[in-house]
């Protein structure tokens, strides 16, 4: 009936702990899931400010570039007068003064037409004048284009990829305007400035990126859009644009901001020549970016994935927790079954000998008892219960000692053939009543053990009597003394049936008794082997236990010598010197 309720309680346990993992397991694949649409949610929202920050940074570049444009440009019409080069030198001092990226252009030039032929003035910023110049070779398609505008084939403000930004200047054709033909301004003159793109790489771009990216988490390429590999900005040679997390388009001239000052005829919405709408797609270079694990996808899976393990952690823990608890409770059972069975067998162990010894003394109080032989064998009967109660007591005692932690006393140097001669001389009764040979052998000049002799002695005595009473089938006990391993090993063995595989585990437990133990009604109370354990330990040792059913089984002590002049030793050699 109690195997059925423990076999059921077990049943009732495994039943929940599958429950409460089919539990995690649900909650773990919804959490996945979760994750997921989480992490979508987040490379979406990375996504979105990533491409906020970039459209800023191209804002900024943009107004930055188109603020300085409209510095050095003059407002109005261009002048009738030749004093056309103190009014740009005039602007440009201004600009120079207030500006913080002087260097922004490279060269300044002023493109004025002369018949057919356009002549071009390079400002010698150190002089502060406008010198006629040859048109560079490099300006050589800027200056094909003003001629197609001068001749009336171009149009102006209509972008180009080029490093050189035009900015015309207009003024209204001579005399009366012709009968139904609207009257337009007409380009007299234009502004040249080439960008550096040194300075550009070196200061602008990366202090915007630094203000609009934060620290360098993304890989930044800046190239021409009609020629992609074309660089003007790369911080990892491995990226050069591909694949990028997000691009804008930057080197976007305002010209609707840097005319807005012009007269309002010149450049309304219905103006042919008018400026071309602002626009993120606009702009001759492509700012692209992406994130350093390889792409921002990277990254949220990463994410993912370290969610993910933390939340596997946080379910192995729980399954731990789970696991722990079961075992702890069925350990906890276990022993409270334990203990009721050591509370029932110590009743019986106690009730045995004391009801032994007040029957002999009731029939030896009543006179039942008159022969001199009679009364010698009841002698000895209540001689051998009492001895056999006073073992029992002990046991208990020293493991209630035991558990408030007084395994052993004071130590002091110990001669291994003495203890194992006082041992065997306490259990001879046992051994003799078993019928069992008990063969010694101690290895000659065994060093001593620092030990407790009283409790030492116990554990000897625990183990051969054990040897005794569960190894009495062998008729054989053999007790050895050896040196191994830098140890001394106490080994005490017999030829009996043997000890089950499945109760080696708990041998060593406190009230644990062997099932065959129970089932042949051998006395015990089951705190023997525990308190041999405890001794060994308390010594800085080891009880080991080898057993085959049917062979036999050999309990090991090990036990440290001790050192070769012990402290005590010390003080007496002391106290003999100053005597």
């Amino acid at each position: 009936m109690e195997m059925e309720s423990e076999r059921r309680e077990k049943r009732i346990w495994w039943l929940f702990a599958f429950a409460i993992a089919a539990l995690c397991i649900v909650l773990g694949t919804l959490q996945y899931k979760w994750i997921g649409e989480v992490s979508v949610a987040e490379r979406e929202r990375m996504q979105a400010s990533l491409r906020a920050s970039l459209q800023r940074l191209s804002r900024d570049f943009n107004g930055e570039l188109s603020a300085a444009l409209a510095g050095l440009m003059p407002s109005g019409p261009a002048p009738e007068d030749g004093n056309r080069e103190a009014e740009y030198l005039a602007r440009w001092e201004r600009w120079k003064d207030a500006s913080p990226h002087q260097q922004l252009f490279k060269r300044i030039a002023l493109a004025v037409p002369d018949g057919e032929a356009i002549d071009l003035r390079m400002l010698d910023p150190g002089a502060g004048v406008f010198q006629p110049v040859s048109w560079p070779t490099e300006w050589a398609t800027v200056h094909d284009r003003l001629e197609m505008r001068l001749a009336g084939e171009g149009r102006p403000f209509q972008p180009y990829e080029s490093l050189v930004i035009e900015l015309p200047r207009f003024r209204m054709p001579p005399g009366p305007p012709m009968p139904g033909a609207p009257r337009r301004p007409g380009e007299s003159e234009w502004l040249l400035l080439e960008l550096n793109a040194d300075y550009v790489r070196a200061a602008i771009l990366p202090d915007l990126l630094r203000r609009h990216l934060g620290a360098s988490d993304y890989d930044v390429a800046v190239a021409w859009n009609h020629d992609p590999a074309k660089l003007v900005l790369q911080s990892d040679p491995k990226f050069t644009g591909r694949d990028a997390d997000a691009t804008v388009r930057l080197f976007e001239v305002q010209f609707e901001n840097i005319f807005r000052r012009g007269p309002r005829g010149f450049f309304g919405r219905g103006s042919q020549g008018g400026p071309p709408p602002p626009g993120p797609e606009r702009g001759q270079w492509t700012l692209s970016v992406r994130h350093r694990s390889g792409s921002m996808e990277a990254v949220v899976r990463r994410g993912r994935w370290r969610n993910l393990a933390i939340l596997a952690g946080l379910l192995v823990m729980m399954l731990a927790a789970l696991g722990a608890l079961i075992r702890f409770t069925q350990r906890e059972q276990r022993l409270a079954r334990l203990q009721m069975d050591f509370v029932a067998g110590i009743s019986h162990e106690l009730r045995t000998p004391l009801s032994v010894i007040r029957t002999a003394a009731h029939n030896l109080h009543g006179g039942l008892v008159s022969h001199p032989k009679q009364i010698q064998k009841y002698g000895a009967l209540i001689r051998d219960e009492s001895e056999r109660l006073t073992g029992i007591v002990e046991q208990v005692l020293r493991f209630a000692g035991a558990q408030a932690g007084r395994v052993i006393q004071a130590r002091e140097p110990v001669s291994v053939d003495s203890l194992v001669d006082d041992a065997l001389a306490a259990t001879a009764r046992i051994t003799d009543e078993a019928g069992c040979l008990v063969e010694r052998d101690i290895a000659p000049g065994l060093p001593m053990v620092s030990a407790d002799p009283v409790a030492l002695k116990h554990a000897i005595i625990n183990l051969v009597g054990n040897a005794a009473k569960y190894g009495f089938s062998g008729g054989w006990i053999g007790v050895r003394g050896r040196m191994a391993d830098g140890a001394v090993e106490i080994t005490i063995q017999d030829r009996g049936p043997g000890i089950a595989a499945k109760d080696q585990a708990y041998l060593f437990d406190a009230f644990y008794r062997g099932k065959k133990a129970i089932e042949d009604q051998i006395h015990g109370t089951g705190l023997g082997l525990n308190l041999v354990k405890r001794i060994a330990e308390a010594h800085d040792g080891t009880v080991t236990v080898k057993s085959e059913p049917g062979v036999g089984t050999e309990f090991t002590v090990r036990i440290p010598p001790a050192p070769a002049r012990m402290p005590e030793q010390d003080e007496f050699a002391d106290t003999i010197d100053r005597g």
